[in-house]
């Protein structure tokens, strides 16, 4: 499962979605984070999904690849649904099992609450496997510019962003080699009680940080000898530019805002 997740790894392409400006990109997913809010009924949801869906098509993207990437939150989704469904007592009973009282309100949050977090998670993936991190570094110290008149690092904090989110796939290939070394070895974390399993975590832990301090350690020396020394002054070897369907890709969102705010209840 380690080695299939996603989070943070950049897919090179050639789609629709790989060619937009990475700054009307970081535009798009963070206003949709806000527009995701306005749906609150059936139709709404219908529509964020169907939207959601066909970002993902046109980014050539494989359904299947992203879903299977996305299954520690996936699981985490199911979760969350499994908890309005089971502890929200409001409306109607639709099932009595005596024991179990699944009530109509708590079905309907439980579908809702599990469809905005799917169509985040799908946005945000879309957007870090078409996005370079050196792109998302520019866009965000772009958007980020007019804070430097106010003294704010904005080079310093897009590249401690950008570098976090490239490590994150790094970091998880290096925790499946230990973890496949250390059941070399005769170490189990699937096998006996939930202390048993927390206990084998640790032996885990200690290799991945030191691995992580000491990539950490490289990364610093290896900018610094080759000169280095913040946003002052630094060029760009790719330039930014904003085309025509960066534009489009903005208004459908604008026009998908006016349909979930005619539409919500």
């Amino acid at each position: 499962m380690m080695e299939k997740m996603i989070f943070g790894r950049y897919i090179p392409g050639d789609s629709f979605v790989h060619r937009l400006d990475p700054r009307s990109k970081l535009i798009f997913v963070f206003a949709f984070i806000i527009i995701v809010f306005l749906a609150n009924n059936v139709v709404t949801y219908a529509l964020l999904l169907a939207f959601t869906l066909f970002v993902v098509l046109i980014s050539r993207i494989r359904l299947y690849f992203l879903i299977n990437g996305l299954k520690p939150v996936i699981i985490l989704m199911i979760f969350t649904f499994l908890l309005h469904v089971l502890f929200t007592r409001e409306g109607n009973v639709i099932l009595d099992l005596g024991f179990i009282k699944i009530y109509e309100e708590g079905l309907k949050q439980g579908i809702f609450i599990s469809t905005r977090f799917l169509v985040l998670v799908f946005m945000t993936s879309i957007l870090t496997l078409t996005t370079s991190p050196i792109s998302i570094t520019d866009g965000i110290e772009v958007l980020l510019g007019p804070l430097k008149k106010i003294k704010m690092p904005v080079h310093e904090l897009a590249l401690m962003m950008s570098i976090s989110l490239r490590f994150i796939p790094t970091l998880m290939d290096e925790t499946d080699k230990i973890m496949k070394a250390q059941m070399a070895r005769g170490s189990d974390l699937s096998a006996g009680s939930i202390k048993d399993r927390l206990k084998a975590v640790v032996p885990l832990l200690v290799p991945l940080f030191v691995s992580a301090f000491k990539r950490a350690e490289d990364l610093a020396t290896a900018m610094e000898v080759r000169g280095y020394r913040g946003g002052e002054g630094r060029t760009r070897y790719r330039q930014l530019k904003w085309d025509f369907g960066d534009t489009i890709s903005l208004v459908a969102l604008i026009a998908m805002a006016v349909l979930l705010f005619f539409y919500r209840s």
